[in-house]
């Protein structure tokens, strides 16, 4: 019969322990750099539609100008949707993974409780 695995005693072998048992998740630390990454995209398309406005207004000219207003006004607010949708999805996941945090910590408690009471 297979024995189940133990943790290790030393503080040293504890994180990599952790990280090898999924104890321990590591997407919440990275998500905020995803987030980050993610914003600077949707910056890159935010800096591509202004682009394409100006290069709408020189290239048609003298009514140009209003079509490049009109342009830039639905690209920035199709930019601001993706802002928030995007804010939107990284916040499901960072409560997602706070959830599971809470539902390890509960887990420990509970393990606490039974190991006092002896059984």
């Amino acid at each position: 019969m297979r024995r189940p695995l133990q943790r290790p005693d030393g503080s040293g072998g504890q994180f990599f322990w952790d990280l090898l048992t999924f104890e321990r998740l590591l997407t919440g630390t990275v998500f905020h750099l995803v987030y980050w990454a993610g914003l600077a995209i949707i910056g890159i398309i935010a800096f591509g539609v202004l682009g394409a406005s100006v290069g709408v207004a020189i290239r048609e000219g003298g009514w140009g100008i209003l079509l490049a207003v009109g342009v830039l006004g639905v690209g920035m607010i199709g930019v601001f949707t993706a802002v928030l949708l995007w804010r939107a999805f990284c916040e499901f996941y960072v409560t997602i993974f706070k959830i599971a945090e809470d539902l390890h910590v509960l887990r420990q408690d509970v393990e606490a409780e039974r190991s006092r009471q002896g059984r």
